[in-house]
């Protein structure tokens, strides 16, 4: 009888780790080289946490320094055809000669993340 409660309260307790797992939220690091905006935010060079939530290609994508959070923006994963090299952030230079981050890369995976919300259902940067 002991044996079939410690076995039920292991099983639940399993079921209650993986649940609360599926819905954490992915988290890397980013360094910043120069200064870039996002979301009229400026950040200075130094590190950050990327952090993103939601489920299919479109997320949110908060960045923080410490525990402030300095940005949220919609963004979309995209699939790569092969794993990145190293962590690298996707910087655009606009025509008022400022950077603007669009994009961020992790080291050994083949997938990032871009600025913005996919259209219509397609992901840039996607062989389909």
């Amino acid at each position: 009888m002991k044996f079939a409660t410690v076995s039920k309260s292991l099983l639940m307790g399993s079921a209650l780790f993986l649940a609360s797992s599926a819905f954490a939220a992915n988290k890397a690091s980013m360094q910043v080289q120069s200064p870039v905006t996002i979301n009229g935010a400026t950040l200075k060079p130094g590190d950050y946490t990327v952090e993103w939530n939601g489920s299919g290609s479109n997320v949110e994508l908060s960045i923080t320094q410490g525990k402030k959070v300095l940005a949220k923006v919609p963004a979309h994963v995209v699939d790569l055809q092969t794993a990145s090299n190293s962590d690298a952030t996707v910087i655009r230079r606009n025509d008022d000669g400022t950077n603007s981050l669009t994009g961020v890369r992790f080291g050994g995976k083949k997938f990032a993340l871009e600025v913005g919300e996919a259209v219509d259902g397609m992901q840039s940067g996607s062989s389909k």
